[in-house]
């Protein structure tokens, strides 16, 4: 016999069980396109490089964690916000790999969500102080703008130069008498941030001109802009190999050799995603070499 409820003594009805069911099916569903809408890869890339700084810095450990409880909040609400803002551009180019685009999560829950993360991400940046804090603020409303408007600009690159080059002073101006960061590290960040940029925008060319969006790189082209990348990559991990005081280290060096060969390798193949692969292999490299270097000063 089949089991029945304490309730009512009957058998429990096969529709509720399915209807159950079917929402848990949906909330999943719903929960895995909110987590591919943020851009997971480059949140967790700037985040886990603002917690490697942080603790190379010196950072105590809730000062830590509350900047980088920040920059995740930040980068997840940049993140939400340039899906949402891109929805009918995608919807115009046919991007069924977007998951507002193939339905799996509906567009107003990713704008409570990139505002919630907005709102988060406020007084956990001011947690460091006023200067730290609006420091990084700033530089999540620059990612913002690019979302906004700027993306469509000769100016596409600013925000990215802007919002990288700021990190590292975000986490300096929380430590004990707010010192700004060495000259070298805001322009390897700011450099890194720029031609993270070029490689980022590489695969979507071709459908942004014809939606209509066009930045810098788009301006110039795939070829041209896969050049502009792999410079500004290579001028990034320059100043970090070359900017402290001192003789370049050996780890400089082998930071040098090993980003040439990666943006000569990258430079193969402009038009798929190898380009921006490399700028994050070539950026965890840089966190190593900062540590480095940071703990030799």
């Amino acid at each position: 016999m089949p089991a029945r409820t304490a309730e009512t003594g009957r058998p429990p009805r096969p529709a509720v069980a399915s209807a159950a069911a079917a929402a848990a099916v949906r909330w999943r569903t719903a929960a895995v396109g909110l987590l591919a809408a943020c851009h997971p890869l480059p949140a967790a890339a700037v985040t886990l490089f603002a917690a490697v700084l942080a603790a190379a810095a010196g950072r105590s450990l809730p000062g830590a964690a509350a900047a980088v409880g920040a920059v995740a909040a930040g980068q997840l609400s940049v993140g939400w916000s340039n899906d949402r803002a891109d929805l009918r551009r995608d919807l115009a180019a046919g991007r069924w790999d977007k998951p507002l685009v193939a339905g799996t999560v509906r567009p107003v829950a990713v704008t409570r969500a990139a505002a919630l993360a907005l709102l988060v991400c406020v007084p956990l940046s001011l947690a460091g102080g006023p200067l730290a804090g609006g420091v990084h603020l700033a530089g999540v409303a620059a990612a913002w703008g690019y979302n906004l408007k700027l993306k469509g600009t000769a100016a596409s690159w600013v925000p990215y130069a802007l919002a990288f080059g700021l990190l590292p002073a975000f986490l300096t101006l929380g430590l004990p008498g707010a010192p700004w960061p060495p000259p070298w590290l805001t322009a390897a960040a700011a450099l890194l941030g720029a031609g993270a940029h070029f490689a980022n925008v590489l695969p979507d060319i071709a459908d942004d001109l014809a939606t209509g969006v066009v930045g810098l790189p788009q301006r110039l082209g795939a070829r041209a802009s896969a050049v502009v990348a792999g410079l500004l990559v290579l001028a990034s991990a320059a100043a970090l190999a070359v900017g402290p005081p001192g003789r370049v280290s050996a780890y400089g060096w082998a930071l040098l050799a090993a980003t040439t060969a990666t943006v000569l390798l990258a430079a193969r193949r402009p038009a798929g995603r190898l380009p921006f692969r490399a700028v994050m292999a070539v950026a965890g490299a840089d966190v190593l070499l900062l540590v480095v270097q940071l703990r030799r000063s």
